[in-house]
């Protein structure tokens, strides 16, 4: 059963008498039907009644109902509004764009606008260089996607992405001190994305392509990357990268075992599979093994695109054409970004010993963490909830912070590859262990550790 969640926190503000064990009867009734009580706040009190806060986490919508109920049904307790702190926090939206300069005087508009920005975009025009010195593209991307793979919702279109992408701003903003501007198209027609993106492009530093599906993210950022002077990162495939690079780093150090000389199988070769595929053997992989849900990718499939066909080229070397379960089965690593419950404690027991579970599905991994927990010597999830969490934002914001004050004009695996050695290294030796081979995302030191990283190769 899923843990209760502050994704699924309410309040629920209620009257109670002010004698009596109203307020001992409402933690029980919480606990009882399997909620915690986060916060309990007396906002009026008087001599007969107490009117009460009371912010339980949850575990879905469902469940927060169902201690609604279980609250009315206590004697002489009157419920007056039931809040979801989730949607609460997104009215309005979360990000805002403010002025960093004063308009307080003639004098401070004449010369923020009109007639003294004019001169400002002459010298522009006379040297388009100074667009990056002179405006907000020095620190700003565009956040852009299509709606067709958000988070874990699938095809929900550009309006449902909003949201999203408002966040990954505000993500932008909080850890790198970029700003950021979600942009969402409404078509998923290669050619119009990769141009409207084209013509959008000189208001930016860079682009971070987000929720895009694969195959069609390949192609968008492929020849974005041709076109444009600015920095193209797909995070949904880089950002994973980095993030699975280093903390495999940091877990192979557990372990005492050498990247070039494990046995990794993949789940997933879609866009993250791919790029995480990718830059592991930039880094030293040599043995791995990819499976996609009809089994491994080797050169005797009939069904290869040009993604799957280069996969089948470059790993595999054994042409093992078996399941996913047979491909884990003797492996030192397995790395999953792809579908729930598709292997099972007994799967991971057939492992090497000392063997490495990154299960990245995204709420559900590919085998319970519990029971990998009981056979592997470290475990990763993409969930908050267990020990190990691969997060992009420990990678994103780093890496554009370095790319934009390098006012680089693309982004290179070298940049990647540094990137995940320093988000490495931000881990000591005295805090290295099983349960911690990544840095907190609100580390002080990630962001720029990585921005330097990628500073340094930009600048080379």
């Amino acid at each position: 059963m899923t843990a209760p969640s502050v994704s699924y926190s309410i309040t629920v503000r209620l009257e109670v008498p002010a004698g009596g064990k109203a307020v001992s009867q409402i933690t029980h009734e919480v606990e009882s039907a399997g909620g915690i009580v986060t916060a309990l706040d007396v906002t009026t009190a008087g001599h007969e009644t107490l009117r009460i806060d009371v912010t339980i986490a949850t575990r879905d919508t469902e469940h927060a109902e169902e201690i609604v109920t279980a609250l009315d049904a206590i004697e002489d307790l009157k419920i007056h509004k039931v809040s979801d702190r989730t949607f609460l926090m997104h009215l309005g939206g979360k990000i805002e764009m403010k002025s960093k300069v004063p308009l307080r005087t003639r004098d401070e508009l004449s010369m923020a606008y009109t007639p003294g920005v004019a001169r400002v975009s002459l010298a522009i025009a006379r040297n388009r260089e100074d667009v990056r010195r002179l405006t907000v593209k020095r620190n700003s991307v565009a956040v852009v996607t299509d709606g067709s793979a958000v988070l874990g919702l699938g095809n929900i279109g550009p309006e449902a992405a909003l949201p999203v992408m408002e966040g990954k701003a505000a993500l932008f903003k909080r850890f790198a001190d970029i700003d950021a501007w979600p942009i969402c198209l409404d078509t998923q027609d290669t050619d119009e994305i990769v141009r409207t993106v084209q013509i959008i492009a000189p208001a930016f530093g860079g682009i971070n392509l987000e929720d895009i599906s694969a195959p069609r993210c390949f192609e968008v950022e492929a020849r974005l990357r041709e076109l444009l002077d600015i920095p193209v990162f797909h995070d949904d495939q880089h950002g994973t990268a980095i993030c699975v690079l280093a903390a495999l780093t940091n877990a192979l150090r557990v372990v005492g075992k050498d990247l070039g000389a494990v046995r990794i199988a993949m789940a997933g070769a879609g866009a993250a599979g791919t790029a995480i595929l990718k830059l592991l053997m930039h880094a030293g992989a040599e043995q791995v093994v990819v499976c996609d849900y009809h089994g491994a990718v080797h050169r005797g499939r009939d069904d290869l695109d040009d993604s799957l066909r280069w996969i089948a080229e470059h790993t595999n070397a054994d042409n093992y054409a078996g399941d996913l379960k047979g491909a884990v089965k003797g492996a030192d690593v397995f790395i999953g970004v792809s579908a729930p419950g598709i292997l099972t404690g007994d799967d991971v027991a057939a492992m090497n010993d000392d063997a490495i579970v990154f299960a990245l599905a995204n709420p559900e991994p590919e085998v319970s963490p519990d029971q990998a927990r009981e056979h592997a010597a470290v475990v990763a999830t993409g969930r908050s909830d267990y020990p190990n969490q691969i997060n992009n934002v420990l990678a994103f914001p780093g890496v554009f912070r370095g790319l934009l004050d390098a006012q680089a004009d693309g982004v290179s695996r070298d940049m990647m590859l540094a990137a995940a050695r320093a988000l490495s290294a931000v881990v000591t030796d005295e805090e290295l262990g099983p349960n911690y081979i990544v840095p907190s995302v609100f580390h002080p030191d990630v962001t720029q550790a990585v921005a330097a990283a990628v500073r340094e190769v930009a600048g080379a």
